[in-house]
């Protein structure tokens, strides 16, 4: 371990915050090295072995592996901070500094004090503070907590509303305050717009069905039919019985490698 430069790695699938932790980490700590940051569970583990950062700051509830199970995955190979926006997450653990945690939005104060825990830690070559079973213990209350996946989508189609179930999407496309959802009717393409912004919706469909593969677009895996890369590291998704073509953009192709 280099104790002249830590190195940390922040996992959120929130690119803003990330940034402003990322600001707010040079400012309480200019000799901490930013070497990866993570949009989601898995990329943060990928992202995690090829760094080996000394200090990992994981958001607890991010797409398909929670923070929690990521930090299971890397066990006392890293000192761990978790963010989250909840406090009832702060549980008996967290408060008495066995594990380390920041809520959101992270105040200058208390991001200083887990600093100074952090570095007292390293000068000291402490290892890396983990509990197993504590991890059981928040990863179980987050599977309680978390809510049932969407069945159904209330879409005004013409004078009606239409329930339209969630296996029958192909695809959901932001449009301003809107979402375009293109979804299949008794087997013929069809369109219906909802009164629901993306970014509210993705958190309520199944990650090991829908994926987000550009800021605007969210693709049900099981109506891909090609993907097709380009340049720039990007690429498109051709899907079955459409003509439109999808946009993968860079920050997403890594969801492809893995499948």
């Amino acid at each position: 371990m280099n104790l002249t430069a830590p190195t940390a790695l922040i996992a959120d699938d929130e690119p803003l915050l990330r940034e402003i932790l990322e600001a707010r980490l040079a400012a309480v700590w200019p000799e901490l090295q930013i070497v990866a940051q993570a949009r989601n569970g898995r990329q943060a583990i990928e992202m995690f072995e090829q760094h080996r950062p000394t200090i990992c700051f994981l958001d607890v509830h991010m797409p398909g592996l929670s923070g929690v199970e990521v930090a299971r995955q890397i066990g006392k190979s890293a000192h761990l901070v978790f963010v989250t926006a909840f406090d009832q997450y702060a549980l008996e653990a967290f408060q008495h500094g066995v594990l380390d945690y920041l809520v959101k939005p992270v105040t200058a104060a208390r991001l200083s004090e887990t600093v100074e825990r952090l570095k007292a830690r390293l000068q000291q070559a402490q290892p890396a503070v983990h509990s197993e079973a504590l991890l059981a213990q928040l990863a179980e209350r987050l599977k309680l907590d978390k809510p049932e996946t969407l069945r159904w989508v209330r879409a005004s189609v013409g004078p009606s509303l239409r329930m339209i179930p969630v296996d029958d999407i192909d695809y959901l496309k932001s449009d301003s305050k809107y979402t375009l959802v293109a979804y299949r009717d008794e087997g013929q393409v069809a369109e219906a717009l909802i009164r629901m912004p993306l970014k509210d919706l993705l958190p309520q469909l199944d990650p090991q069905q829908f994926a987000q593969v550009h800021r605007s677009v969210v693709v049900n895996l099981r109506s891909i039919r090609r993907v097709t890369r380009g340049d720039n590291e990007t690429a498109d998704i051709e899907l079955k019985g459409r003509s439109e073509r999808l946009p993968v953009s860079r920050s997403y192709l890594q969801l492809f490698k893995e499948m």
